[in-house]
């Protein structure tokens, strides 16, 4: 699919350096475009592959029309080649043939574009990343190296050293919310804009997966809970099978109870106008009453604790069940 520039929303900055460096011909051999989850970064990386080798770019867009143009449009250009993750992360097979197909020159484009997304999530092994290294110290002619990454992830320094940093910056609620309309009606749009902190890709996923409803019933079940009720265990475990079925998307649901937390501790501050959750606003007060103000920065250490034995690849539901029960310990 051809992306116009245009469709990137935001992200003004990160554009105009690349159209910059395109018109001056002295882009770099490798950027490395590093920012939020879900700000654009692979779209602003697909569009300026199609713009630099439009054959009739129509100011500061590619002109669509173009054979080059109508291969990008079909997913079909010879000279787009996009490194996607197998299984957990790229495979160094996956680099070495990129290395032997790179020995080549170019089909037809004037530049050939590599695209390595979530290069933070997808090497995770040594051998993967220095075998890129080659690659970047080396780079074959008429070729540009694009990888993003997220400014939360770990990075080697030896990548980010070879490659020019673009920075990418979160969108504005408003504009986040103005992208999820029609889909989604105004207030939940702004609530999801918020808790995504400005990241439309991953306001969508909260909105598409259902995470935003099921993290409100379990703060609502959390905060109504009476740990010293014979209830309480069996809750425990029910929260805790459902937060281990999200798999993958567990993060993004430890993420949305940080944030509920933070809420939390703000509240405690008296500093209610920099709250998130808007949507939570009656839950928010009940929890105010629920939780010592101390025991909140403790259910913070939690839920970090939590993150970090999910990295060493503990037993998901394990994990869960000692986290809820430890929430349930710092209330009153």
């Amino acid at each position: 699919m051809l992306i116009p520039l245009s469709a990137v929303m935001g992200q003004t900055r990160a554009k105009n350096l690349l159209l910059s460096s395109s018109a001056k011909d002295k882009m770099s051999h490798a950027y490395l475009f590093k920012g939020p989850s879900g700000v654009g970064k692979k779209m602003l990386a697909r569009a300026f592959a199609a713009f630099i080798n439009c054959r009739a770019p129509q100011g500061r867009e590619a002109c669509g029309s173009c054979p080059s143009c109508k291969k990008f449009s079909s997913d079909n250009h010879p000279d787009l080649h996009i490194i996607e993750p197998q299984g957990m992360g790229i495979k160094i097979d996956q680099i070495r043939r990129l290395q032997k197909d790179l020995t080549y020159p170019p089909f037809e484009a004037r530049t050939r574009v590599v695209i390595l997304p979530d290069i933070h999530d997808t090497m995770r092994r040594p051998e993967v990343a220095n075998s890129l290294l080659k690659t970047l110290e080396e780079p074959p002619p008429h070729t540009l190296l694009i990888l993003t990454g997220d400014e939360a992830g770990s990075i080697l320094p030896t990548i980010l050293s070879r490659c020019q940093i673009v920075a990418f910056s979160p969108l504005t609620y408003q504009e986040v919310a103005g992208l999820l309309a029609p889909e989604v009606e105004p207030r939940q749009a702004l609530t999801l804009a918020a808790v995504a902190e400005g990241s439309p890709g991953r306001a969508l996923l909260l909105h598409q997966t259902g995470l935003l409803e099921l993290r409100q019933g379990m703060i609502a079940t959390l905060t109504r809970l009476d740990p010293n009720s014979p209830d309480a265990v069996g809750m425990v475990y029910d929260l805790a099978a459902q937060a281990a079925d999200l798999k993958e998307k567990l993060h993004e649901l430890l993420d949305l109870l940080a944030t509920w937390l933070r809420d939390l501790t703000l509240l405690a501050l008296e500093q209610q106008g920099q709250l998130i959750n808007h949507d939570l606003a009656d839950l928010l007060q009940q929890g105010r009453r629920a939780w010592r103000p101390e025991g909140l920065l403790a259910a913070l250490d939690h839920i970090r604790q939590a993150r970090r034995q999910l990295l060493r690849n503990c037993n998901r539901t394990l994990v869960c069940e000692v986290l809820f029960f430890a929430l349930l310990r710092e209330k009153w």
